[in-house]
């Protein structure tokens, strides 16, 4: 198939990691409009996205001309969505979304933590595809976005109910297909909740060192203090999960943490991001929902609530009094 089984794609919450698999999917020749800030939408309109690319393709400078703008209302018609908002957004940009949703519209969420996809199939009433993302990007000025590495997905069904639907699983090779054409690898994954909780268990390892810090993996990971704080995160999220009732196995865990620095070092995590730009970061769904949950599970995360109080202070130390 060629992924002509979709024929308008929005990207809601058009930041780095929306707006460079936008691009992909417009360079590809599909239908594409990215809702986001107006700077970005506006820049686009001008001069179009620019992507910077890394990793194999290091030093070319890709330019996309999807349709952007600011208004929800734009994802009108809209039979895949590309929903990426900050996890703090979710529940108010999802309610946004469902007028405009065309019948029988998949929502794939492309997001951080394990808690955004039930959220958004319970405000839209849409088919919500749980994605994985493996990316690394950012965002320097409106318009552009620099890639630095990696740049697939992994997909697969939200409950034990989709698992087994037919239609679904063919919607998801729909989906692969589509991807394939802007040379973005898809897999489907039975167990891609698994793979969620996985992609929280190195969020939680890096993101709020690297956000305190203001340093990429590479130093980070370069201290061995610091990788024996992000062993004992590692330990805790594992427990956690466990007690969720998802089998995320604690050596494989820890051996996905140790490979993330090597693979890209120069990297600021989002929470440093956002926090560099004095923005409220989502780490009430990192390390925040890890000892939420914790605490609900009786599980101690004494480590995780200690990143989280951290961040959580820095942040609170910008706001007005």
């Amino acid at each position: 198939m060629s992924g002509a089984a979709f024929q308008h794609i929005a990207v809601v919450g058009a930041g780095a990691v929306g707006s460079y698999f936008g691009a992909m999917l417009a360079l590809a020749g599909h239908r594409v409009t990215l809702i986001g800030r107006q700077a970005h939408a506006l820049a686009i309109e001008q001069h179009g996205l620019q992507v910077h690319m890394g990793g194999d393709r290091a030093g070319q400078v890709l330019v996309a001309r999807p349709a952007a703008s600011t208004a929800m209302s734009a994802a009108a018609g809209a039979d895949l969505v590309l929903f990426c908002v900050k996890s703090t957004d979710t529940a108010a940009a999802a309610a946004q979304l469902a007028p405009h949703l065309a019948p029988g519209a998949l929502v794939m969420s492309l997001q951080n933590g394990v808690d955004n996809p039930p959220v958004i199939a319970r405000e839209t009433g849409a088919t919500v595809v749980p994605t994985v993302v493996y990316v690394a990007t950012a965002m320097p000025e409106p318009g552009v976005v620099r890639h630095f590495g990696r740049g697939d997905l992994v997909i697969g069904p939200l409950t034990r109910a989709d698992a087994s639907d037919a239609a679904l699983q063919a919607r998801l090779s729909d989906l692969v297909s589509l991807f394939a054409t802007a040379q973005v690898p898809v897999t489907v994954s039975a167990e891609v909740m698994v793979e969620l909780w996985s992609k929280l268990n190195v969020n939680c390892a890096y993101n709020a060192i690297s956000g305190l810090t203001q340093l990429p993996y590479g130093r980070m990971a370069a201290l061995p203090e610091v990788r024996a704080v992000m062993r004992a995160v590692v330990h805790e999220v594992v427990a956690v999960a466990q007690a969720e009732g998802v089998a995320l196995p604690l050596e494989a865990s820890l051996a996905a943490m140790e490979k993330i620095a090597p693979a890209m070092p120069a990297q600021l995590s989002s929470t440093a991001q956002d926090m560099a730009r004095g923005k409220r970061s989502e780490i009430d769904h990192l390390n925040g929902y890890v000892a939420q949950r914790g605490a609900e599970l009786g599980i101690a995360t004494p480590v995780n609530r200690t990143l989280h109080a951290l961040v959580k202070l820095v942040e609170s130390g910008r706001e007005p009094a």
